[in-house]
């Protein structure tokens, strides 16, 4: 698996590519411990204060962490994996200046990481992920999966073996985005299902929503939608922007794979930090998102 990149992206410029090559992470999952709040009055302060302390977060620039605004407790809660020092709790506070108090910082084991290794799994050349959901373009076939997965890699095969031909990645964004399209050029099947469920449309997640995940290497695993637009620091500049957070668990390999909810298509896999023994937090990429970008819809 691979956990770093070898050329670190801008996470500034949105980098949406329509290419002939892709490359691969896949996530991991991340386990919550008792959150720290220092949000002494986070009721004062209103939705620009809490934008600018969200810019703020991003400027600090640590990586390992993840924030997103709170409607309900009118606080920017930001989750810091285990690699993030308390000098570097402070630097994102002085980052935030006055506004720091609408920060709520909560810590979380595990490091917030990419893995690429080996839904279903799939294979590029030398890694392996999961197969999100399978679309359409007209008569043409795809499957949408994690853009950090296609980032780099060009043929995928459905098997260890590579004898198995998918099909090329047709497109890729990350960071910024983490959606990625293969087309089906091979003769391997292609329903659309996901863990077995006949999966009739897509929608974007709302907090609270029960949900399901499906991975190459972890199988099935439930939870609920923790919060939504949530940014991610994976470090090296790799940063995610309008990510669903959730409580399910995921591990290394479960990258691209799908989020669904019933029969309802939500998300993607993306990253996050923990295993499914202890529990997680585990990002996705909506999915609509990466639909309306490539204009493929369920099928």
């Amino acid at each position: 698996m691979r956990i770093k990149r070898t050329t670190p992206h801008g996470a500034v410029a949105r980098r949406t590519r329509l290419i002939a090559m892709a490359s691969g992470l896949a996530a991991a999952a991340a386990f919550t411990v008792p959150a720290t709040a220092s949000a002494d009055t986070a009721d004062a302060f209103g939705a620009a204060q809490l934008s600018t302390a969200s810019e703020a977060v991003l400027e600090a620039d640590v990586p390992g962490t993840a924030w997103h605004v709170d409607k309900e407790t009118n606080s920017v809660v930001v989750t810091v994996d285990s690699t993030v020092s308390k000098a570097e709790i402070a630097k994102i506070k002085k980052e935030a200046g006055k506004n720091a108090g609408a920060l709520k910082i909560e810590r979380t084991e595990g490091v917030f990481q990419k893995y690429v290794q080996g839904g279903d799994a799939i294979y590029a050349s030398s890694w392996r992920c999961s197969a999100g959901f399978n679309v359409r373009s007209g008569s043409t076939y795809y499957m949408v999966t994690a853009g950090h997965c296609t980032d780099g890699a060009g043929t995928w095969w459905s098997n260890s073996g590579r004898s198995t031909v998918i099909g090329p990645t047709v497109g890729s964004s990350f960071p910024v985005n983490d959606y990625g399209l293969v087309r089906y050029d091979g003769s391997v099947s292609r329903p659309g299902t996901a863990g077995g469920v006949d999966i009739t449309g897509a929608a974007n997640a709302t907090v609270g929503m029960s949900v399901t995940r499906h991975g190459s290497t972890t199988g099935t695993h439930s939870g609920r939608v923790t919060g939504l637009n949530a940014t991610v620091n994976y470090g090296g500049g790799d940063v995610v922007y309008g990510m669903i957070q959730t409580n399910v668990c995921a591990e290394p390999g479960d990258s691209g794979g799908s989020l669904r909810s019933g029969s309802t298509a939500i998300g993607l896999t993306s990253g996050g930090s923990g295993n499914c023994s202890s529990g997680g937090t585990t990002f996705f990429q909506p999915v609509v998102e990466a639909l309306n970008a490539y204009g493929v819809s369920i099928y």
